[in-house]
């Protein structure tokens, strides 16, 4: 497996990353059998970095990863690193809540998932989002309690801007920044990719499909109960656009003898050796098809038909609806 140093201060972890989301929230039911089959396969394929957030499914995706890890081989299980986010609230009917990032909110997070994870420290811990109420620095300075205290290794970020990346990263050495990276979705290139390189800072990138939009299976008559109902680029209006581009990446794809998926994931990863793309693979068929990436490599002519294919700004619809997009200090 290929490895890459999250920033100059993070861990070194796998060139791919495991997004663990979906197997417990926002994209319907999903199997705890196979999920846990898939982490296994993801670590014995070498992936090192599992991604969860303490929100997904209300502790149930921590839950699921805990129980993974003990079941895992030991070697494997040694080398996994968990990144958590916290911060989100929700309600008994799975709605959202605002945000809680208090330094007494930071701790008693980083308690419950610690327990539910059965571990000892987190590898890296990030706030989800800015709350509105809170100075970055207060919550920066709290994590950074726990760094001294070991129940935190690093420290990261999540869908901020360029002027909060900076006021955190002056508290304390931040590893990475996640944020939605894609073909599609490409603001982090207005500045705040800029930012990160020039306080070394790695990015941990998500959403690198689209959450299945771009991922060369999704199909326009598809009809989705989850989260992608309500997804503005997933409407109608919108999504024939959005598959119109996919379409023209297929054939690119096709000429290299590779999959749609695995050209938009290796995209991602070709943006930069500081960039570690997260796949939100549900099934150990999807993990091997993105595990394929890795073997994927794009020169300078495929790199200029994609943008032909898919130039930037070309997505029709935001990425988030409305309220969503307003929580986000990565978009201001």
């Amino acid at each position: 497996m290929q490895k890459r140093q999250l920033g100059h201060s993070g861990p070194t972890v796998s060139a791919l990353g495991l997004g663990c989301m979906g197997m417990s929230d926002l994209y319907g039911p999903s199997d705890r059998g196979e999920s846990i089959a898939t982490i296994h396969a993801a670590l014995e394929a070498g992936i090192t970095l599992l991604d969860t957030g303490d929100f997904y499914g209300m502790g149930h995706n921590e839950m699921l990863i805990g129980e993974a890890l003990r079941s895992a081989a030991g070697s494997q299980r040694d080398q996994a690193l968990i990144s958590v986010k916290f911060g989100a609230l929700r309600d008994p009917a799975g709605g959202w809540a605002g945000y809680d990032t208090r330094p007494q909110a930071v701790k008693n997070f980083l308690t419950y998932s610690l327990r539910r994870l059965g571990v000892d420290h987190i590898d890296i811990y990030r706030p989800s989002r800015i709350d509105p109420d809170v100075p970055v620095e207060d919550t920066i300075g709290a994590i950074a309690d726990m760094v001294k205290a070991g129940y935190v290794r690093h420290i990261g970020l999540s869908e901020v801007g360029t002027d909060t990346i900076r006021r955190a990263a002056a508290v304390h050495p931040i590893s990475d920044l996640q944020i939605e990276y894609s073909l599609i979705s490409r603001g982090i290139e207005n500045g705040i990719l800029q930012t990160c390189r020039d306080l070394g800072i790695g990015v941990t990138a998500y959403g690198v499909l689209s959450r299945g939009l771009i991922s060369g299976h999704w199909q326009a008559n598809t009809q989705s109960n989850d989260f992608r109902a309500h997804s503005p680029r997933f409407q109608a209006g919108n999504v024939d656009r959005n598959l119109a581009l996919v379409e023209a990446l297929r054939k690119i794809a096709a000429a290299k003898g590779i999959s749609v998926a695995q050209i938009a994931i290796a995209w991602v990863a070709a943006q930069g050796q500081d960039i570690v793309p997260l796949v939100g693979a549900r099934r150990r068929d999807r993990l091997t098809e993105a595990l394929g990436s890795l073997d994927v490599s794009l020169t300078r002519d495929d790199l200029a038909a994609i943008e032909t294919a898919v130039p930037k700004g070309a997505a029709a619809g935001e990425r988030y609806a409305t309220e969503q997009m307003a929580s986000l200090d990565s978009e201001r």
